[in-house]
């Protein structure tokens, strides 16, 4: 199987797993959106997948990073909807807010309204606060009850449309333990956030990603499951 050949079959294993998931969960496999986590992939592949029409959503965490790739003609010519999903400093929004539809990593108030500042005229960017689910020093976000405190704060900004939560769990943690934080999660998305706008519940990595559809992610991000595989003679 060559790379190409590779890539497809993880988009198409984890398209399977995706549906196997909102079956088990009785959802909808239409309310749920791919991430594509494209910040550590190779050119290459990205464009293999761009180009076979696997992938839609696409996220970075670098956004000197992002430009290069996204403004390039030879990836600019794909449509792509681009989340930056790290940790995103004030001096970067205006950046950030030039490039990118998503801010799935919000985390404070001054960031927020960086960005608003810098959002173009006629652009509205989407935003999901991140909740932050371990106890990691390094790892971004809020508790989650200062987590819906700042989305609440936010939605008096018109550039800016915050619609939803982000959320990393710990990594290895038990499948109980997944569950629990996965539907505390859910359970202040749904109260903040009730159907009937657009909103956004992005939960899940390559790693539990089965588990958070099953509880109610909307935007799973998987990055090492898709461009995983052999990359000897690349």
């Amino acid at each position: 199987m060559n790379r190409e050949e590779t890539l497809v079959k993880n988009f198409q294993d984890v398209q399977a797993a995706l549906l196997a998931a909102c079956a088990k969960a009785r959802r909808n496999p239409q309310e749920v959106t791919l991430l594509a986590v494209t910040k550590y992939a190779q050119d290459r592949d990205v464009l293999t997948l761009l180009k076979q029409g696997c992938i839609t959503h696409v996220g970075e965490s670098r956004v000197q990073q992002a430009l290069a790739r996204w403004t390039n003609p030879v990836f600019a010519q794909f449509h792509t909807v681009k989340h930056f999903i790290g940790h995103l400093q004030k001096n970067k929004a205006a950046k950030a807010a030039r490039l990118f539809d998503f801010i799935d990593s919000v985390d404070s108030l001054d960031t927020a309204l960086a960005v608003e500042r810098a959002v173009p005229a006629g652009k509205t960017i989407r935003a999901l606060v991140q909740v932050k689910l371990t106890e990691k020093d390094t790892q971004s976000g809020l508790p989650l009850e200062q987590a819906r405190e700042l989305a609440r704060k936010l939605k008096d900004l018109s550039r800016v449309k915050i619609c939803g939560y982000m959320g990393i769990a710990p990594l290895g943690a038990p499948q109980a333990e997944l569950r629990n934080l996965f539907r505390l999660v859910k359970r202040a998305f749904d109260e903040d956030f009730p159907p009937g706008a657009e909103r956004h519940l992005s939960l899940g990595m390559s790693e539990d990603f089965i588990t958070a559809v099953e509880e109610g992610s909307s935007l799973p991000r998987i990055g090492s499951r898709l461009f995983a595989g052999n990359l000897e003679g690349l």
